[in-house]
């Protein structure tokens, strides 16, 4: 570089001086630049890098942020609708060793709106037992209400809850469709983890059709759980799984968990699912659930599976059937393998539990079943289970 201009200067001696100061000025610079590069190595930033970053870091953001946009929104729109929720439920476990037999539950709940009137959402164990006055229901603007007497229902076989409440604005959450959830949508859960009411989590769906989960209470028969990997603590339970669109897709019930805490393993009761078992609590008092009068192989394998002529464990194997039940009646018969109901493919023998139970009682129903190498159509007309199951 020294040697060229050089050259250049002898060659045009008028307008040499410029050309040095051109380049000693772009030396310095360079040397300048270098230092800042420097500097920025060492975790040093001039005002003017900082500044160039932060430009930089806008329109990179830019996109991000709309999304987060979204975000608050839905939280902005649910945060009114969810409730914390404190009952004196009762412990068995006390009763048989002699101590007072009532211990104080928390938990969180959604507050809808149906047939004009206000219901709060919640799981069965948050308010197990409690009566109206030991149920607590503290509103997003810290009012405390308690549910209208003699309208709290609660189903142990699915965990749900459902409370009447009355109070001056309210606000209403909408009801979504479970059915439309995939996995890999966008979800917020919203409760009270550890006490700390209108938390709120995001995540995804990590998957559906959860079944036949070992529970803390063995009650809980009836499973088909979305699962997520937003954060679910103790206290979130009853609270709201919301989607994108700011509806109600699920009702947060449990975690998976070795420490006690979230690890990312998540359980939602599907909103389908729960308003099925809510609006039978509400409108009869109880819950009326179909019944098909058939035992179920548990241990249905690919061995089994092969003998039987299928390439693998799809469906369920019937073990036995009740007589005089439904299932008698339309000639079912053990070692049929009922592969679909009323088109729906049939996934395992919790499955079709599930199918049947939510059933509507009375229905008459169409199975494609796997008999002797072959598929056949049968139909069965579903009677109700306390007919063939007194236990409540």
């Amino acid at each position: 570089m020294h040697a060229l201009l050089g050259t250049w200067v002898r060659r045009n001696r008028s307008t040499g001086l410029f050309l040095c100061l051109v380049l000693l000025s772009t030396g310095f610079a360079s040397a300048q630049t270098a230092a800042t590069a420097v500097s920025e190595s060492q975790g040093m930033l001039s005002e003017e890098a900082q500044a160039k970053l932060y430009k930089k870091l806008e329109s990179q953001t830019e996109f991000l942020r709309k999304q987060s946009e979204v975000i608050k929104t839905v939280a902005k729109l649910i945060g009114p609708t969810v409730v914390h929720i404190e009952a004196d439920v009762s412990n068995p476990r006390s009763l048989q060793h002699g101590q007072n037999g009532q211990v104080e539950e928390a938990g969180s709940g959604v507050i809808i709106k149906r047939k004009g009137k206000s219901y709060v959402l919640t799981n069965r164990h948050v308010i197990r037992g409690a009566s109206p006055e030991g149920i607590r229901i503290t509103l997003v603007d810290r009012r405390m209400i308690h549910p209208v007497p003699l309208r709290v229902w609660e189903d142990p076989r699915t965990d749900v809850a459902v409370m009447e409440i009355k109070a001056p604005h309210l606000v209403h959450a909408r009801v979504g469709k479970s059915d439309a959830v995939e996995i890999g949508d966008f979800v917020l859960a919203v409760g009270s983890p550890f006490g700390l009411s209108h938390s709120v989590t995001f995540g995804i769906v990590s998957a559906k059709n959860r079944r036949a989960l070992e529970l803390g209470g063995a009650e809980v028969k009836l499973q088909d759980f979305i699962q997520t990997d937003a954060a679910i603590n103790p206290g979130n339970s009853g609270g709201p799984l919301i989607n994108l669109r700011g509806e109600v897709v699920g009702i947060n019930t449990c975690i998976a968990s070795n420490s006690g805490g979230s690890e990312g393993i998540g359980f939602a009761i599907p909103i389908k699912m729960f308003m099925n078992v809510a609006d039978q609590l509400i409108d009869q008092g109880q819950v009326s659930r179909a019944f098909l009068g058939v035992t179920l192989e548990r241990g249905f394998n690919s061995a089994m599976a092969a003998e039987k002529g299928l390439r693998r464990p799809i469906g369920a194997l019937v073990k036995d059937v009740t007589p005089g039940s439904p299932a008698a009646k339309a000639k079912l018969r053990p070692n049929d393998v009922i592969l679909t109901l009323e088109g729906a493919p049939v996934m395992d023998d919790n499955h079709l539990v599930n199918l049947i139970s939510f059933s509507k009682v009375g229905a008459e129903v169409s199975m494609i079943v796997f008999r002797d190498r072959k598929e056949i159509v049968v139909k069965a007309r579903l009677a109700t289970r306390k007919d063939f199951d007194p236990k409540p």
